[in-house]
């Protein structure tokens, strides 16, 4: 039995995520942006091993997140799929930063270093990914006109690159990215080809699986079968520097 936080679990694919990992017995702390989004948990909050609550647009509030995580004890996995789409404008958080790169980038960083190192992570990224151009001169987008498609999918990069950055600065951690195809949730749309089903069950599978598959890291992962990120997710020179952005943006250095 697993101790898994799944960030975001309150619709979608958190919440199936969630749903799953308990009906096969593990132990779930289950996340919310406040107390009202926490009442849409109902029976799974019942269940649950905790509920935290944080917005992860919100530095402060994210901090308070990992503080309130940690006193629930040692973890094993940390799915990261909180999330956000698109931005018709940037919208800028109390730091400043722009709300996407926050929700997106920022604050699963911050967890990763704040919560107690657990023996797997997952990160939720994007297909999108891949249409992003890796360029960190304004990673926030402070000097740039505001284009929501590019900037969520340069989250997705930044995100997908955090990945294997851990992978490697972190041997003793199976770090992933997966990919969760474009699924039917109120993210996705009702139009979203993909089964909604299968958007979930990679990740949970990758949290708490003893398969051999599943017990590999650095991989970039949809349905359940690798697949090729971005040339520049994998480039080590260019994880050094992401690292280097998120630890200047959010004031907190990487864990060694």
């Amino acid at each position: 039995m697993a101790q898994v936080l799944v960030t975001g679990s309150t619709e979608g694919l958190g919440l199936a995520a969630a749903r799953s990992l308990l009906d096969d017995g593990h132990r779930v702390i289950v996340h919310a942006r406040d107390a009202q989004r926490a009442g849409a948990l109902r029976e799974v909050a019942d269940r649950a091993a905790g509920v935290v609550l944080g917005d992860l647009a919100r530095a402060d509030q994210t901090r308070s997140l990992a503080e309130q995580v940690n006193a629930l004890g040692p973890l094993d996995a940390v799915i990261h799929n909180a999330g956000m789409y698109l931005d018709a404008r940037r919208v800028a958080t109390p730091e400043g930063h722009s709300r996407v790169l926050a929700v997106n980038v920022l604050a699963p960083y911050l967890l990763t270093c704040l919560l107690r190192r657990p023996r797997r992570l997952v990160y939720v990224t994007s297909a999108a990914h891949r249409d992003a151009e890796p360029n960190l001169e304004d990673a926030d987008w402070t000097s740039r006109s505001w284009d929501g498609v590019r900037a969520y999918a340069e989250s997705k990069l930044l995100l997908t690159t955090l990945a294997f950055a851990v992978a490697r600065r972190w041997p003793d951690v199976l770090s992933n990215a997966v990919h969760p195809g474009w699924v039917p949730t109120r993210m996705g749309g009702p139009t979203a080809p993909h089964a909604l089903h299968l958007g979930h069950v990679t990740q949970a599978w990758l949290a708490v699986s003893e398969d051999e598959a599943a017990r590999t890291t650095g991989g970039y992962w949809f349905h359940q079968k690798l697949a090729r990120p971005a040339p520049a997710a994998l480039d080590e020179s260019f994880q050094e520097q992401v690292l280097e952005t998120l630890a200047r943006l959010t004031g907190q250095p990487f864990t060694p």
